[in-house]
This record gives structure tokens, sequence and C-alpha cells, in this order.
């Protein structure tokens, strides 16, 4: 899919620069406070990589500014998702395997002032998405370390109602698109409880402790520690720690899983927007796989997988 360019803006008055930036800015303060302040519920479609799944969401802000959040995919596998106030408390089928705190839809916290540190942001049109008008937003990153961005959103609410990932060459990675969206509706409690698949999501170990044995020699510029959490592995029944970067729009998740003396050959793939990169790490207490996911360019979470260094090891040396 084609870029859309934004050199008529650049061709305008130097003197208009400003005014956009500020309007844009705007639209994304409106995006990050949507989530928090209203009630709504729709159906979206996601596509990645050739392939699309629906699903319905239900989100309700409660009086005191509490929010509760159910997603619920509608073809192929049965996968859902129930978080309360920004924590996923359940997950069921595949995604239950996936750390719990990712976003499972395009709307997210955002810091409009940390983005411009690693994104250009412009107003670039209008467009109608699921009979609704809306403004887009283009956020071209600064580096090649992450992906531009289009954002569609709702004229009225500010709720993103669609949502486009572009490499360097402006082909798509991934799409989020509501096909219909009522703002201002409040699911009911029934519409918001999880099914008897959704396994509760759990935190087994201190996030210090986690933060104080791992650490990272380099990271993308822009890119902080977000979370810190720890998950049993469905694989080896090994806790294995998992630290997730964002950059305030972009996120990836580096997990790290003692080996045992397993033989694990390093590996690394791309599907669509994701990399997935594996590779093992000597520690002094035996090797660990050190696996980089998220949507990143693989040459960028590569260099994250070299990058990460046991503490305890570093301080023996």
């Amino acid at each position: 899919m084609r870029f859309i360019p934004v050199i008529s803006l650049l061709l305008g008055s130097c003197l208009a620069l400003p005014a956009v930036a500020a309007e844009a800015q705007d639209w994304l303060l409106r995006l990050a406070d949507a989530g928090r302040s209203q009630s709504f519920q729709g159906v979206f479609v996601y596509e990645r990589n050739g392939s699309f799944s629906t699903h319905s969401i239900w989100h309700r802000v409660d009086e005191a500014g509490g929010v509760r959040e159910r997603l619920l995919q509608l073809d192929g596998p049965e996968r859902e998702v129930l978080r309360v106030d920004g924590r996923t408390k359940c997950v069921s089928g595949s995604l239950a395997d996936q750390v719990g705190d990712q976003k499972a839809w395009a709307a997210r916290d955002l810091n409009a002032q940390r983005l411009l540190e690693s994104y250009d942001l412009r107003v670039i049109g209008d467009s109608r998405v699921a009979g609704r008008a809306a403004v887009v937003l283009s956020l071209s990153p600064r580096d090649q370390h992450r992906y531009a961005v289009e954002l569609h959103l709702d004229q009225e609410s500010a709720l993103p109602l669609k949502s486009l990932l572009l490499n360097d060459k402006g082909q798509l990675l991934e799409r989020f698109q509501f096909t219909q969206l009522d703002v201002g509706v409040v699911p009911s409690d029934q519409e918001l409880q999880s099914g008897a698949g959704c396994k509760p999501v759990t935190v087994s170990k201190a996030e210090a402790e986690v933060v104080e044995a791992w650490r990272s020699d380099w990271l993308p510029p822009g890119f902080t520690l977000t979370r810190v959490a720890e998950r049993l592995s469905p694989a080896s029944n090994e806790q294995v720690a998992c630290l997730v970067y964002d950059d305030g729009l972009a996120s990836f998740s580096v997990f790290l899983e003692p080996l045992r003396g397993v033989m694990v050959e390093d590996a690394r793939s791309q599907l669509g927007p994701t990399a997935a990169v594996s590779r093992r790490l000597a520690t002094d207490d035996g090797d660990v796989m050190v696996t980089v996911v998220g949507e990143i360019p693989l040459g960028t979470a590569e260099r994250v997988a070299l990058s990460m260094r046991a503490i305890e090891a570093q301080a023996a040396q």
C-alpha cells in the first residue's frame, strides 16, 4: 500500500509548520485521553501478513475513572483478553502464551512530546471509516529502528478508527480498522464478563529482581523499559523473565529463559511487522536463551538481542 506523502505540507509556508505540528499534537493528546474518558463498543478487523481476523470490543469507563475492557476474536481460534485499569487480568487461546500486558488494539497511552523525539508528526488529511468522519495523522520515524504509522482518528471522539503500520518503502505491514463503532454506549456487566477459557495472568516474581539481574548495552534511541514480568514457560516449566520496552508507540519484549543444558539453535524470523530473534547467552548460572519479539525491524531486534547482559555475570568478570 502506498504511503500517503507529506511533501505538500513541506511545500507550504514555513510559518504554517508550527501550527500544523501543534494541531497534530492536540489530536494525539485527545487520543491519549479518549480511552480513559469514554465508554464504547464495536467491531474491528485486524490484518497482518495477508491474514485477517475480526474482533468485538467492549470498553467501559465508570464514574470513578476505572476502565474495564474485553476483546473477543469472532473468527478462527477463540481468543479473548480482559483488561482492568490497563492491566491484563486474563487471556485465552494462543494469547495465553504471550505477555498479557501488550495492547490488543490501536489505542495507546501516548505522550505527544515523547513521540516527537522519534517521529515527525503531521496532519495529512481527512477520511471516513466505519461511517464516521476522521482526521488522518502521519507519524514518520526519524531513524531506521521503527516503522511509520498512519492514524485515522474519529473527529467526534478522537478514538482510533484505523491504524496502518508501514515499512520504509511505504508497504503495509499491519492494519487495524473498525467496521462498527458505537461511542457513548456503556457495555453491561455480562458483556464484560470473560469466558471460562480465559486464564488469569499472574506475576510470580518482584519486578525489581528481574531488573537487577539483566540489562541491555544498547537500545534504539527513544525506547525505555516500561514493564517487567516473569511467567512460566509452556515448553520447559522454567520461569521466563520478560522486559518490555517502548518509545511511546512501538514496543518490543525481551524474554530470558534458562536452558538448563538443553541444546537450542539461534534463530531469526520476520512475520509481517513482527521480528523475532533468539540467541544463546552464557552466564555464570548457565546458558540462557535471549529472545526479542516486537514490531521493530529485524536488524534492530538482532542488535538488542546481542546487547543483553546478565548483570551478575558482568560483575564477576
